[in-house]
């Protein structure tokens, strides 16, 4: 079986989709894994095996070659370019996502690489889709019976709320931590609509809630559902409103070198009820391959906030009790790619019985 490890990609995230990747990449050296680099402006390009982080500081490291992505019966990624410009496909059976963030995560990707006919870890599209909206995300959360905040879509004609403030905005359609905005009232809550660019695709208001911090837990789905230990990630400054990019990410390794109490030190019960809201997510949210799922929380109460469907470092920094080894997290994120393929497309009932009795189109139009 040929991997490939796909990372970058045209996201804010992009700079830590590298660093995943790159860690992805090391982990399967004995594999011989391909490694294809996603540029900010969406082109792909095969990499250099052990290159090194700081080679992306300029764009496309030194000794990469062009490729592209094909659908249909015979797609897949080739080689462009060459003598007499004649494309070759490469031999690749299944590829390992490390795409945060944008077109990599949110379902675009994954539907090209179905239309490619390629296996590929993480999410399906559909459960990429949901992962990456907020809205549907939260709706789906409190339909299952989870406890969640309440959730609001706010527009420019959003008067009145049935929360009060201080408010924290999250770009519907958007990452953890970038786009964050915490306000004391909804009148400002509006004109941070036109400010933030990243609220542009839709806006979620919650009610901001200062006592509440963060608490994670990572998940695999294969061979059957495991649990990594609770994690509370730490914020770099006591003062701070969220925990922001740079806490989780400005740290060497991507989510690795981030602050962090791991195991986090709650109660059996919050413990308990984390892993209950956790296999239910697996099955309410369409969980496939590694996840996040985040939680806010105090001593006495706790709410499902959102899930991360390829987190950062594919959270391999999460399985410490029992540890699970990165080459044995990424081995079973293979697997399941190839024993548990995603959505291939079919046309049973295209028999042409529709075709033969349409009659005339002009007909139709009159």
């Amino acid at each position: 079986m040929t991997t490939a490890v796909l990372f970058g990609g045209p996201s804010p995230e992009h700079d830590v989709s590298i660093l995943s990747g790159l860690q992805a990449l090391r982990a399967l050296a004995d594999r011989d894994a391909l490694g294809i680099y996603w540029t900010t402006t969406g082109a792909f390009f095969t990499v250099p095996t052990h290159v090194e982080a700081e080679a992306f500081l300029e764009g496309v490291p030194r000794g990469s070659s062009e490729v592209a992505l094909r659908v249909g019966d015979a797609g897949g990624f080739v080689a462009v370019g060459g003598r007499r410009g004649r494309e070759r496909r490469l031999d690749v059976d299944v590829v390992v996502l490390a795409t945060h963030g944008g077109p990599g995560e949110d379902g675009t990707l994954q539907a090209a690489l179905d239309l490619a006919g390629l296996a590929y870890t993480g999410p399906t599209v559909a459960g990429a889709a949901l992962g990456m909206d907020k809205w549907a995300f939260g709706a789906v959360a409190a339909q299952s019976g989870l406890p969640t905040l309440p959730r609001a879509l706010l527009t420019a004609t959003t008067h009145t709320l049935a929360f009060e403030g201080p408010y924290i905005l999250k770009p519907r359609f958007g990452g953890s931590s970038i786009g964050i905005d915490v306000v004391a009232d909804l009148e400002t809550a509006r004109t941070r609509l036109s400010a933030n660019a990243h609220l542009a695709r839709g806006c979620v208001i919650e009610p901001y809630r200062g006592d509440l911090t963060d608490l994670q837990i990572a998940v695999t789905t294969y061979p059957e559902v495991r649990l990594s230990q609770v994690e509370r990630p730490l914020r770099r400054s006591s003062s701070a409103e969220i925990l922001d990019y740079r806490d989780k990410y400005v740290g060497g390794e991507g989510m690795v070198g981030a602050p962090r109490e791991l195991p986090a030190l709650i109660s059996a019960d919050q413990a308990s009820l984390i892993d209950h809201c956790a296999r239910v997510l697996v099955e309410a949210a369409s969980v496939r391959g590694v996840a996040r799922i985040d939680f806010l929380a105090n001593d006495r109460e706790l709410y499902v906030n959102e899930v991360n469907t390829i987190p950062g470092s594919l959270a391999k920094h999460l399985f410490v009790e029992p540890p699970l080894a990165f080459t044995s997290l990424l081995a079973g994120l293979l697997a399941e790619a190839v024993a548990r393929p995603t959505h291939r497309y079919g046309a049973e009932g295209a028999d042409g019985s529709v075709l033969r009795s349409a009659g005339s189109i002009a007909a139709k139009l009159a």
